[in-house]
């Protein structure tokens, strides 16, 4: 297991924007009548952290701070 337990500049970035991409499609669907194209806005800002995680992390932005 890893040292860092995902304390990571990586890590914090991937949260952050996957948030945001929550909260963009929870309004979305919160919307009356619901707005599929803010929801599906969402789902693709969500996917894009895991992208973002995976760019940050081959940069070492995701390796132990030790």
């Amino acid at each position: 297991m890893s040292d860092n337990h995902g304390n990571t500049p990586a890590a914090w970035t991937a949260v952050v924007v996957a948030l945001v991409g929550f909260v963009v499609g929870g309004v979305g669907l919160m919307l009356s009548p619901i707005s599929y194209p803010i929801f599906w806005v969402g789902v693709a800002i969500t996917l894009a952290a895991g992208v973002l995680f995976a760019i940050m992390a081959k940069m070492g932005l995701h390796g132990s701070t030790h």
